[in-house]
């Protein structure tokens, strides 16, 4: 066997790679030892691509330095340039993600002889195969069908079945797409020499598809494990003569023991005798990287999952996986003898600050130029309409309308998503903060969206994270006291004094919950219980009174089920009780995605807040807080508190009283 030892290759030197002005001319370290009877193999993956093909920001309808295929595109270039022998493949979720798709899925279609945008990109970089994610089920099976027949590379799944019935073995269930796919090329060996090599591809997508899309599924498909499936076919791609086995798992990495259906499959899909190297992705994260640090079985030193090569790279096309493969020959076949794995960045951030690394490639931005120009039509006009005014001015001080149709379009989503599970019938409550609420933002920075047509960029100013949808478990005392830490935002307020200030700078306005579904009041004369980071101040405290759901008092007791975001529900921002342990529902689908839907679907909303919290009277008390001018014309429509201007605020901000 060769020693390649004398080949050192640190994480840091593969995740950057060729210089970004252009593409290099020098080879891959692998490709530049390698000898007779050894080769360099290059595998790339870009994986949740959500239709970024553009680095366009569909809904703040601006450029962006860090998404796009087109940006990819080059990182790709530069790398095949580095080695003698590579291979591009796709991991799924491509289909669906941002405006483009939804355009092309709800105004366009799929028309005979259209092709998706997404995969004339991908056509123009001439990918070696594919699978597909759960997004590509977003459309519904035909949709998706057809934009898969306009790909010139395979797309393959293993455990995506037609039908409802499983058959006793993986190997005969009837399935919508090829379970697998064997790539043979010819190879160059460090001689020069060609050789046959047989690389196989393995598909997956996670089985819970059938929870997230039930609408378009049911009665129609079928999904088996990943594990259990892998153990049926890896056998038989390597009876058919696979030198290398690949997984394409669209399903991300899980250190907790192996449990029939998982969704985040990866790390234990690697256990699999047979299986040479997993493609991995679904968790929008960079491995190897920080972010699995610590886990039993994962390697973020030598990028290995139980021991296997494995990448994957990040989302929208801000990385390109990488497994660098040395191999050598083995009778008439091929071994791994040594490997490296990494992420190559589009761009670097440091601070608030994205330097790009790369430029675009001109021709796959050429290819999807007609769908960008389109896309920039329909992201421009009207989706629906309201008829009662967006904005955010007063967020911090009563029921909001910003907030409140962010709540309403979660809990109507949950609602949907929840059906035929445990938690159906449980009573579903929303909590949402406000993100546009002056601040250090300036007094600009608030949303304020006219009476009338509401366009999908509107909804980058309702939303302005990609978070992704969640949904907790939670006892009616743990509603209390996700309430007392948002009441934290406010300061302690003196009985009977007059223009006390209101609202704590340090508190960020994302971290104000409001929680649709009950109705509260909070008690300013009370001290806080909770900091603004979420530290116990005050444990006997409590502002939150009279809290109620369905006119009676919330019964501490009861079991609730509350929708929010990713964030929030795997402990951002430190709220009691808000942990992965009490989350039931984790969503494929972005809040900002889910609010346009729901905006689509119900054609006209309506936001007018509700008043479901207030402050409890305190007579012959007022306090002060500030705004956005913008909200002058605004505070009369105020449910709940009785607001009048009192002058200039600071840096350009106007000053309001409220009598308590």
């Amino acid at each position: 066997m060769p020693n390649f030892s004398n080949i050192s290759l640190s994480r840091r030197s593969l995740m950057l790679g060729a210089a970004a002005s252009g593409f290099s001319a020098a080879l891959h370290p692998y490709s530049a030892l390698a000898k007779e009877g050894t080769a360099h193999v290059r595998l790339m993956e870009t994986t949740d691509l959500h239709v970024h093909v553009f680095p366009y920001d569909y809904y703040g309808d601006r450029p962006t330095d860090t998404a796009g295929l087109a940006r990819t595109a080059t990182l790709i270039r530069q790398i095949r340039d580095e080695a003698t022998n590579s291979i591009l493949v796709d991991n799924g979720d491509f289909l669906q993600g941002n405006p483009m798709g939804d355009f092309i899925a709800y105004e366009r279609g799929m028309r005979e002889g259209n092709t998706h945008p997404v995969i004339k990109g991908m056509n123009v970089l001439n990918y070696d195969a594919a699978t597909v994610g759960n997004h590509e089920f977003n459309y519904g099976l035909d949709f998706m069908m057809k934009v898969l027949s306009g790909a010139n590379f395979p797309v393959v799944c293993a455990n995506l079945i037609k039908g409802t019935t499983l058959a006793g073995n993986a190997r005969e269930d009837d399935l919508f797409l090829k379970p697998y796919v064997i790539i043979e090329k010819e190879i160059q060996d460090g001689s020069g020499k060609s050789y046959p090599i047989k690389i196989g591809f393995i598909g997956f997508v996670p089985p819970q598809i059938m929870n997230w899309d039930r609408r378009h599924l049911e009665g129609n498909a079928n999904t088996r494990d990943i594990v259990e499936t892998a153990r049926a076919f890896v056998p038989e791609m390597r009876e058919k003569g696979c030198d290398l086995v690949v997984a394409l798992s669209h399903s991300g990495i899980d250190a907790n023991d192996y449990s029939e259906g998982m969704e985040n499959a990866s790390l234990h899909l690697a256990a699999i005798e047979g299986i040479d190297a997993v493609f991995t992705g679904h968790h929008h994260l960079v491995f190897p990287g920080p972010a699995y640090e610590g886990l039993p079985g994962v390697d973020i030193q030598n990028g290995t999952l139980f021991g296997k090569p494995a990448a994957m790279g990040g989302f929208w096309g801000s990385h390109l996986g990488v497994i660098d493969l040395m191999i050598e020959r083995d009778g008439n076949g091929w071994r791994i003898a040594n490997f490296t794995t990494g992420a190559r960045p589009i761009y670097e951030k440091e601070g608030r600050k994205v330097t790009p690394l790369v430029e675009s490639q001109q021709d796959i931005l050429d290819a999807a130029k007609e769908d960008h120009e389109a896309t920039l039509a329909y992201v421009r006009r009207p989706v629906g309409k309201t008829s009662a005014p967006l904005h955010s001015y007063f967020a911090l001080v009563a029921d909001d309308p910003s907030v409140q149709i962010v709540s309403r379009a979660q809990t109507w989503y949950i609602d949907q998503m929840l059906k035929g599970t445990e938690w159906e019938g449980l009573p579903i409550l929303s909590a949402a903060a406000p993100f546009k609420a002056g601040g250090r933002g300036g007094p600009d920075y608030y949303t304020d969206v006219p009476v009338g047509d509401v366009a999908i960029k509107n909804v980058a100013d309702l939303y302005l994270y990609p978070n992704t949808v969640r949904a907790v478990a939670i006892k009616g005392s743990t509603v209390k006291e996700w309430l007392e830490r948002s009441a934290g935002i406010f300061l302690q307020v003196e009985p009977g004094k007059n223009d006390q200030p209101l609202v704590n700078p340090e508190f960020p306005s994302y971290n104000f919950d409001v929680i649709d579904g009950v109705t509260y009041e909070i008690d300013l004369s009370q001290p806080s219980k909770y900091g603004p980071k979420g530290e116990l101040l005050n444990e006997n405290a409590s502002r939150i009174v009279d809290l109620k759901f369905n006119g009676a008092p919330l019964d501490m007791d009861a079991s609730f089920v509350v929708a929010t975001n990713n964030y929030r529900a795997n402990g951002g921002g430190n709220f009691p009780g808000i942990n992965d342990e009490v989350v039931v529902f984790v969503g494929p689908d972005t809040n900002r995605d889910v609010l346009v839907r729901y905006i689509v679907e119900q054609g006209t909303i309506n936001p007018s807040a509700d008043a479901n919290w207030t402050f409890k009277e305190m007579p012959e008390t007022t306090v002060l807080f500030e705004t956005g001018p913008g909200g002058t014309e605004h505070a009369p429509s105020v449910e709940g508190v009785a607001i009048e201007p009192a002058g200039d605020g600071a840096d350009g901000f106007a000053r309001y009283r409220i009598a308590l």
